[in-house]
């Protein structure tokens, strides 16, 4: 056995050849292990020469006691092995490549992120198909999801094209092991994207016709983007709460104003009692209040702990990877990345035009909602557009839809869509009620009473209670049984629900903010259009503009922005539709929105 460091040469193979046997991946089990060290002995010892041939017809090593070991059956459970992989965790015992270089003499450190990959193995009649390929992907998701941050692995010379295809490199070093010749290979798994991306149809492919029996998904799933950058500045454990009162936080649309007097004053004089007492279980005063609000019965109202969990928590129970589903583009990401990334339905999308200023194009909503989608998803006042639909309007559209449709309507912004002044006029008529239906562009009283609709409101966004994360489900009771079944107990602390049920007491307060808003603006969409950016005509509490499109893009804007305490949203992320010149703000109050523009300003100078 020897080690040189002479340069690795590589003849690079070809793709491997599709395959129409359908593999199960899973983790070996004791009569797996068993047959892996006969099939071990068959390839490394009478094929490859790289050990003795052995009277017992078997190879291990002390490294099985600790390796976990992949294996990859042929035609389903019950089939016969066809290759096999092994993963040496950190801390556990050596790696198979201290048998051959010291650690000290390697360009990499070994610690607790540091996983090894060895004996890749394919039995013959499966070679030259992407059968290899799938045990490396299922050995690197293995390392991904259980932590691991890099990888190192040795590659049999005339096969170390399949380790550098998905992204490991060659460190110089080869080892000599009987007949066999081992190139040392090395990668840090944030550096694999690119490389797998380029096998991306390989593994579409692979994804299809595996059965995949680990314990984790064969993607890792991808996280949604959401703003909230502008806690860097704070820090991540809360460290400079101080600098809340210098940064600008337009990245997220938290409202300008604070919650209601009646709010704050409950909480600042009951904060010890309300952390430490577990709040009622079902929230019942809650659903109650809201029910009250929204001129609907108890039975009418689901609560969540804000608009994301109510997403995740009902899509996920009604639809599976087989469901067909419609979403506006440009909406919410949250939705798409639910459906598509999280529960992996078929995803159409309703395009809306820019040329229209986004507006939902009514007559082609109605003839999508003919295809019979599973679940068609509106996100009105739309985000991040700020187009609305009026109420009547689209109640006439649902009710021509197909029953068999469930349809959810996202209300997040509607309050800041009721005309001011005739809120006002019905506040100044009966001020104690707190039930403003003949004015309320919402849907829930609709929703309510419909066989198919469901109203989905955060109460983040316009009762000023983002922190709190409240939100609930309005619908027909029929559909929110199965969800009330799998709703955990306490699902809204109690800070939060005493938080809602005082703000909702407090209409008169929330209306005023809303003009307020509105005035807020139009005022900040005028400054902004003196930089010759096309601002849309939104109707919530923040603003969609197009830039230059000779000028800085969005993503160098927010950069910039930053340095100054600006934290703004870039929207290219949330529809390739918008494009790289495109960014969102939250709309502040009048001193805030002053200081926003006189940093633009500044940050435009510096081109």
């Amino acid at each position: 056995m020897k080690t040189d460091s002479a340069p690795t040469r590589v003849e690079t193979l070809p793709l491997p050849a599709p395959s129409s046997i359908r593999f199960t991946i899973s983790v070996a089990d004791a009569a797996d292990r068993d047959r892996v060290t006969r099939l071990r002995h068959e390839v490394y010892a009478r094929e490859l020469g790289q050990h003795a041939v052995n009277p017992a017809a078997r190879l291990r090593d002390a490294l099985d006691d600790y390796n976990v070991l992949l294996v990859a059956r042929a035609g389903g459970t019950g089939g016969d092995i066809a290759g096999f992989i092994s993963i040496t965790p950190p801390g556990r015992g050596p790696f198979s490549i201290d048998k051959y270089f010291a650690r000290s003499a390697l360009p990499f450190a070994f610690d607790s992120k540091l996983y090894e990959v060895r004996i890749l193995t394919v039995l013959k009649p499966h070679r030259g198909r992407e059968l290899a390929t799938l045990l490396m992907f299922a050995a690197l998701r293995w390392v991904e999801s259980h932590g691991g941050t890099r990888i190192v692995a040795i590659g049999r010379r005339e096969i170390v094209d399949l380790y550098l295809r998905v992204g490991l490199r060659a460190v110089g070093l080869s080892a000599q092991s009987g007949a066999v010749t081992y190139d040392l290979l090395h990668a840090r798994l944030d550096e694999l994207p690119p490389h797998l991306a380029a096998l991306s149809e390989v593994f579409d492919r692979l994804e299809e016709h595996t059965d995949w029996q680990l314990p984790f998904a064969f993607r890792k799933p991808a996280a949604c983007f959401h703003g909230g950058a502008f806690f860097h500045a704070i820090g991540e454990r809360f460290d400079h709460l101080d600098r809340s009162a210098t940064i600008i936080n337009a990245d997220v649309l938290d409202a300008w104003f604070p919650p209601a007097p009646g709010v704050l004053d409950t909480l600042h004089e009951n904060l010890p009692w309300l952390l430490r007492t577990s709040p009622p279980t079902a929230c019942a005063g809650l659903i109650e209040t809201i029910a009250k609000a929204r001129g609907v019965t108890p039975e009418n109202i689901l609560p969540g702990a804000g608009s994301s969990d109510l997403i995740f928590r009902a899509l996920r129970h009604w639809l599976t990877p087989a469901s067909q589903v419609l979403i506006l583009d440009p909406t919410y990401g949250e939705y798409a990345h639910v459906l598509e990334r999280v529960i992996g339905c078929t995803v159409d999308r309703l395009a809306l035009d820019r040329a229209q200023n986004y507006e939902v194009n009514l007559a082609a909503l109605e003839a999508a909602l003919a295809d019979h989608y599973d679940l068609v998803v509106l996100v009105n006042p739309n985000s991040p557009t700020g187009r609305h639909i009026p109420r009547a309007a689209l109640e006439a559209l649902l009710r021509r839809a197909p029953q068999r449709t469930r349809i959810w309507i996202d209300e997040t912004y509607i309050e800041y869509a009721a005309p001011s002044e005739t809120v006002g006029a019905a506040l100044r008529r009966d001020p104690s009620s707190p039930s403003l239906l003949t004015t309320s562009q919402s849907l829930e009283h609709f929703a309510a009473h419909s066989e198919n609709i469901i109203v989905c409101k955060s109460m983040s966004k316009v009762y000023a209670l983002s922190g709190a994360r409240v939100a609930y489900l309005c619908a027909g009771a029929h559909q929110l049984e199965s969800l009330r079944a799998i709703t955990p107990p306490w699902i809204v602390g109690l800070p939060a629900q005493v938080a809602a049920v005082r703000a909702l007491q407090d209409p008169a307060y929330y209306s005023a903010r809303y003009a307020e808003t509105a005035a807020l603006r139009e005022s900040l969409a005028t400054a902004l259009r003196a930089f010759h950016w096309d601002v849309l005509p939104g109707i919530a509490n923040f603003l969609l503009c197009h830039l230059p499109p000779d000028g800085p893009d969005a993503a160098t804007l927010v950069e910039r922005c930053r340095a100054h305490g600006l934290f703004l949203r870039d929207a290219s992320s949330m529809s390739p539709s918008l494009g790289a010149h495109t960014l969102r703000l939250a709309v502040k109050d009048a001193a805030t929105n002053a200081r926003m523009i006189g940093i633009i300003r500044h940050v435009l100078d510096l081109r």
